[in-house]
């Protein structure tokens, strides 16, 4: 089916977006893509399966699971006590080894790479109404890159300021393949999701429409 809407309309050029911030377009190839969408369905069967995680008592409009470490509302945990107490599934060499890539590539810094070490995945599933909130990634204890990742439907991503939830912001289009990273002064800016574009997904992908996202993270809580 075709969409409606032009997305082309929202800016895919690439590189720094702000200082601290890069979009790398296009970053992961069609087989990478086609790779993470069946890992998706094999994560969804692991230990805590998606779930809509409640904040302030309502329910999430994405799906979530984690890698890792278990996140809710304001913590890390090994074990998802607000979904019965399951240990959540481990971190992924590979996911590790792919955000040192993202990092470096988006950064230039070989050094700040090398020290990343993502120890958490959150991953969303959008459906076509799905949204996300102005919100900061923050539960971590170090101050390190966050590498965000899309796959499947393009959505409109909105960057905001370190201060608060409302303007300045920009808004940019994140297609399947692309690469976001978080780091330095733009590393706390609020940032959400306005609107998923149904059927903008590439061909072939294997997802049944909705886009992932999987954002890696460095919880700097350690073995504990």
């Amino acid at each position: 089916m075709e969409s409606l809407f032009d997305d082309s309309a929202l800016p895919r050029t690439g590189g720094a977006v702000r200082p601290g911030a890069w979009h790398l377009p296009g970053w992961l190839d069609a087989a990478a893509q086609q790779w993470i969408v069946r890992r998706f369905f094999e994560w969804g069967s692991g230990p805590v399966p998606p779930h809509r995680t409640r904040i302030n008592g309502h329910p999430m409009s994405v799906q979530s699971l984690c890698l890792g470490w278990h996140w809710s509302p304001g913590s890390y945990s090994r074990t998802a006590g607000d979904l019965g107490g399951q240990t959540v599934a481990p971190m992924e060499e590979w996911l590790v080894r792919l955000g040192k890539q993202a990092v470096a590539e988006s950064t230039g810094d070989p050094q700040r790479a090398q020290e990343y070490q993502p120890d958490a995945a959150i991953v969303n599933y959008y459906d076509a109404n799905a949204v996300m909130g102005m919100h900061q990634d923050a539960e971590e204890r170090i101050n390190a890159p966050v590498v965000s990742l899309s796959i499947g439907d393009s959505a409109t991503f909105r960057l905001g300021n370190t201060e608060n939830r409302n303007r300045p912001w920009q808004e940019i289009r994140l297609a399947s393949g692309d690469l976001f990273v978080f780091d330095g002064p733009s590393r706390f800016a609020y940032h959400g999701v306005t609107k998923i574009h149904a059927g903008t997904a590439p061909a072939g992908l294997g997802l049944g429409g909705g886009r992932i996202n999987i954002t890696l993270r460095q919880t700097g809580l350690g073995a504990v």
